[in-house]
């Protein structure tokens, strides 16, 4: 391996680091959900490592036909913010879908009283809600969610823009070692700092209580998923 190599090897990990760090969409719609759905945390750290794999080999696969066939960086980074501008909208999509579901949910799920009276003793009332009133039939039959495949979708489709020019440099070389020794750090440090902040954030959450505002949790999952679309289509991040 040549120092080059070693040299564009140490810039992949430092631009995957900085690249997963400075865009929430990699680990903000993961902790929002892990928390509103009450994900295990092996359950979400399965998730968000495959989404993970999806968003890097992607990118990856488009990198290796752009080499295949000679096409040009400039090109290949025009598909990539294509992609980003997809990744965007159906994040914006998503969010705002699931928010007015998780709206419509806590809306049902406040607590409230009925009154019910009776002949020989009078009346009585208790609280109760809509949502947890049938709770034990629906969650007997609950299927498999659809979130994780989702997020899934998305992030195959979320572009990992440093990448591309990073993997033509040693391709120009005709090294195919280095190729995949880039694609790999860059991979690698992406997915690990996207597991990583996703464990920070849900470790945090752990401590906040949110005993009055759990009915909301799905709306405001929605409401965070919303504005990280937000922020890549209009503030490119």
């Amino acid at each position: 391996m040549t120092k080059d190599i070693l040299v564009l090897a140490g810039t992949a990990a430092s631009i995957g680091f900085i690249h997963t760090l400075t865009g929430p969409d990699h680990y903000l719609p993961f902790i929002a959900m892990a928390k509103a759905r009450k994900w295990s945390l092996l359950r979400t750290a399965v998730i968000t490592f495959l989404c993970g794999i999806g968003h890097v080999l992607s990118s990856v696969v488009l990198g290796f036909v752009g080499i295949f066939l000679g096409t040009v960086v400039l090109k290949l980074e025009s598909v990539e913010a294509f992609r980003g501008d997809l990744a965007g909208w159906f994040l914006i999509a998503f969010g705002l879908v699931y928010s007015v579901w998780g709206v419509r949910r806590a809306l049902r799920g406040k607590p409230h009283q009925h009154l019910h009276l009776h002949e020989d003793s009078g009346h009585h009332s208790h609280n109760h809600d809509h949502t947890s009133e049938h709770a034990h039939v629906h969650d007997s039959k609950r299927g498999p969610s659809l979130t994780p495949w989702v997020l899934f979708t998305i992030f195959v489709f979320g572009p990992c823009e440093p990448l591309i020019p990073l993997i033509m440099y040693p391709a120009a070389e005709s090294s195919v070692a280095g190729v995949v020794v880039v694609a790999l750090v860059f991979g690698i440090v992406t997915i690990g700092t996207m597991l990583a902040s996703v464990f920070a954030g849900v470790y945090g959450l752990s401590w906040v209580s949110w005993s009055r505002a759990e009915r909301w949790s799905h709306a405001m999952a929605g409401g965070t998923i919303f504005l990280c679309g937000a922020s890549i289509k209009f503030l490119g991040l």
